[in-house]
C-alpha cells in the first residue's frame, strides 16, 4: 500500500527513468517493469490511483477500468468497493489490447459487470474531432506543479488541434476526495485484512506459544507500518460510536461526488486532468509525511470513489526529464473514449 513502492516487504522499486526516484505505488513493479522494457504489458491493482500513478510517474500507459469490468477473482481484497485490475503497457494500443482480453463477466465474482466487452484497440484508432472535453478548474489549483501544468496545458491544445472540444466544467467536492478516500478505503481494509491472522490466511510467525499470541505476533509480524496505520485508521472510522460519524459520511459524500460525476458526462464526452501534481519524487522524501504522501493522490481517488474509467498517457517530460501523464476519465463503460482521447495524446508526442 502507498504511493512510492517504498514499503514493499522486498525492499523499494526503483523509478527506470531515474533510479533515485520512486516509481510511484502501489503497482510501482508493474509500472517500472514496462518502463525498463521487461515486458511487453503487465497488470496492476488500483484502489485510488495505484495504476494510474505509477504510470504517470514512469512514462507508461495505465488504464483504470470502470469498476466490475474485469473479475476481481483472486485478487488479495484492500478495499472491495474500489478494488480494480487493469493493464499497464508503453503504448495505448497494447493496453486496449490487454483490457479487452482481461475484462468481461466472471461467475466467481459477484460484482463483474455482464455488460459486452467492445474491441477496445478498434475504439482508440477512431478520430477524436467533435468529441467535447471539460477541464475541471478544481485540478489547476494550489499544489500543482508548473512544469506539470504546462504539459497538460500542452496536451490539452493538441487535443483542441485535433478537432476536439474545450470547455471549464467545475467538480467542487473533489476538495472532499482525499478524506473521503482515506475513511472507505482504510475501514474496508480493516475488515478485509481481517482474515489475515496467521491460522486461515497469510503469513503466520514462529514465536507463538498460545492462540491469542499467534494471532498478535502474526499481524504484528506480517504487515509492514503502512498497512498497520490503514487497519488503526479503518478499525477506529468503524468502531462503536464512531461509524455514523466518519464511515457513513464518507460513504455520503461518496454519492455526491459520483452525481458530480454523472452531471458533467452529460455535458462532456471526456474529462481531462493531470494524473498527479507532481512528477516523481526522490527516493525517500515522504516517508516521513504519510499525510503528504497521501495528498499525491488528490488527482486520482475521485475516479476511484465515482466507479468511472480512465487512461493515463504520457504527456511530456519536466526539465530534468522526468514523465507527466495526463489523466483522460470517461463515463461508466466508455473505456473506449477515453482511449480515442489518450491515443491522440500519444499521437502528439514527439
Amino acid at each position: 500500500m502507498g504511493s512510492s513502492n517504498e514499503n514493499s516487504a522486498y525492499g523499494p522499486v526503483r523509478n527506470p527513468v531515474d533510479t533515485g526516484r520512486v516509481p510511484g505505488g502501489s503497482s510501482g513493479g508493474s509500472a517500472a517493469a514496462v518502463a525498463a522494457n521487461m515486458a511487453v504489458a503487465t497488470l496492476g491493482t488500483d484502489t485510488g490511483g495505484s495504476i494510474r500513478q505509477p504510470a504517470s510517474f514512469c512514462g507508461v500507459v495505465g488504464v483504470l477500468p470502470t469498476y466490475g469490468r474485469v473479475s476481481r477473482y483472486g485478487l488479495i481484497a484492500f478495499a472491495s468497493s474500489l478494488d480494480r485490475v487493469g493493464p499497464l503497457a508503453a503504448n495505448v494500443r497494447d493496453a486496449a489490447t490487454m483490457l479487452r482480453v482481461i475484462a468481461g463477466h466472471d461467475v466467481n465474482d459477484a460484482t463483474s459487470s455482464a455488460a459486452p466487452v467492445p474491441d477496445f484497440a478498434a475504439e482508440s484508432d477512431k478520430p477524436v474531432e467533435g468529441l467535447r472535453l471539460g477541464v475541471p478548474a478544481e485540478y489547476f489549483g494550489e499544489g500543482l506543479d508548473e512544469e506539470v501544468r504546462s504539459a497538460i496545458e500542452a496536451g490539452i491544445a493538441a487535443l483542441k488541434s485535433a478537432g476536439c472540444s474545450v470547455k471549464p466544467i467545475s467538480l467542487p467536492h473533489t476538495k472532499y476526495a482525499i478524506p473521503t478516500y482515506y475513511l472507505v478505503a482504510t475501514a474496508e481494509a480493516s475488515a478485509n485484512l481481517a482474515r489475515f491472522d496467521g491460522v486461515r490466511y497469510g503469513y503466520r510467525s514462529k514465536a507463538s506459544e498460545s492462540l491469542s499470541a499467534l494471532y498478535s505476533h502474526s499481524r504484528d509480524e506480517g504487515f509492514g507500518a503502512e498497512v498497520k496505520r490503514r487497519i488503526f485508521l479503518g478499525t477506529y472510522a468503524l468502531s462503536a460510536g464512531y461509524y455514523d460519524a466518519y464511515y457513513l459520511k464518507a460513504q455520503q459524500v461518496r454519492r455526491l461526488l459520483a452525481e458530480e460525476y454523472l452531471r458533467a458526462f452529460a455535458d462532456v464526452d471526456a474529462i481531462v486532468t493531470p494524473t498527479s501534481p507532481i512528477p516523481a519524487f526522490k527516493l525517500g522524501e515522504k516517508t516521513g509525511d504519510p499525510l503528504a504522501m497521501y495528498l499525491a493522490d488528490i488527482y486520482t481517488v475521485t475516479a476511484s470513489l465515482a466507479g468511472i474509467c480512465g487512461v493515463t498517457v504520457p504527456c511530456g517530460v519536466t526539465g530534468a526529464g522526468l514523465p507527466v501523464g495526463m489523466q483522460v476519465l470517461a463515463a461508466h463503460l466508455r473505456e473506449g473514449t477515453a482511449f480515442r482521447v489518450a491515443r491522440a495524446v500519444e499521437a502528439a508526442q514527439p
